[in-house]
């Protein structure tokens, strides 16, 4: 996704190690959570997918906030700058490149005529809402998977993506399914759908709670957890960079992509479902995809859109 995470959740007393475990630090912040013993929130408890119809093919509506940005010149996209395939910086050239980055292009090319006049912040997930809270940006796109507690508090677009939460392990480990990972250690990012399904669905689990997906990669390689678990997309990311790593297992719950905006900015949001329309119909969201993320299988197509008038 990434995917946008929330502030990491504190829980106590810490689970004991249970498996034969390296004894290298975890990484800053990481916490390793107990079993949960509620019932944790699913994705689809209602429709945070339902987004705003956009204008007819062709027309930018000339409200409040695109015309804000048609007279800056320039609109200003959040994205996370380590989020491999999706949104990275490319070493060598020092641009930011990927499937949302490429997405945020094709919003400029119809917001302004040029799909240049992008730019990009590069903002933590944790703090993507209030960034579009504050108007610090003017959306952000970062593999957000959208939630019930998100939409209360932001905007979404239609969905752009749709990725499925699988699980990444060693190619030794034996882990196929979610099944084989009762009583062993599972990281991902605190406080994300993911983390949430993982405890709903796998009994005894513990789960190493980290603030970044990058570090879910090095507890990975260095033998502190037994898998990663977040959507399929992100895990090719990782994966495509280690290749004793790879993806298995049945797909645990759907992960809708949106992008993200302030609740004053309706006007955005439907010339943006716009461009998610426009590049769904005339080939370019394939185009995108198979550039970036062929490594997940032949193109889905573009999500259907979901709007509520």
């Amino acid at each position: 996704m990434s995917v946008l995470t929330g502030c990491t959740t504190v829980h106590t007393p810490p689970l004991a190690p249970v498996g034969n475990y390296t004894a290298l630090p975890l990484p800053s912040g990481a916490q390793i959570l107990p079993p949960a013993t509620t019932t944790v929130p699913g994705v689809g408890a209602c429709d945070a997918t339902a987004s705003l119809r956009p204008n007819p093919p062709g027309v930018v509506s000339p409200g409040r906030k695109v015309s804000e940005i048609q007279a800056r010149g320039r609109v200003i996209v959040g994205v996370d700058q380590r989020n491999y395939l999706f949104s990275t910086r490319d070493p060598v050239t020092g641009n930011i490149e990927g499937f949302d980055v490429d997405i945020a292009r094709e919003i400029a090319r119809d917001l302004l005529g040029d799909p240049g006049k992008v730019e990009f912040q590069m903002i933590n997930p944790v703090d993507g809402i209030q960034a579009v809270q504050n108007s610090t940006v003017d959306m952000f796109i970062m593999s957000t998977t959208m939630t019930c507690s998100r939409a209360e508090q932001i905007a979404f677009s239609a969905a752009y993506f749709r990725a499925g939460q699988r699980l990444l392990v060693s190619t030794d480990s034996g882990i196929r399914q979610p099944a084989d990972l009762a009583d062993k250690r599972v990281c991902t990012v605190g406080d994300t759908p993911t983390m949430h399904t993982v405890q709903r669905l796998i009994p005894n689990v513990g789960v190493v709670a980290v603030t970044d997906w990058d570090d879910c990669l090095v507890a990975l390689q260095q033998g502190q957890v037994d898998a990663v678990a977040t959507d399929d997309a992100l895990l090719l990311g990782m994966a495509v960079q280690d290749p004793n790593l790879q993806i298995v297992g049945p797909v645990m719950e759907v992960a809708p992509y949106g992008i993200g905006f302030n609740k004053n900015d309706g006007d955005l949001v439907r010339a943006v479902n716009g461009t998610l329309e426009r590049i769904g119909r005339d080939g370019t969201w394939t185009n995108i995809y198979n550039h970036w993320l062929a490594g997940l299988g032949p193109s889905p197509g573009p999500p259907a859109p979901h709007y509520r008038d």
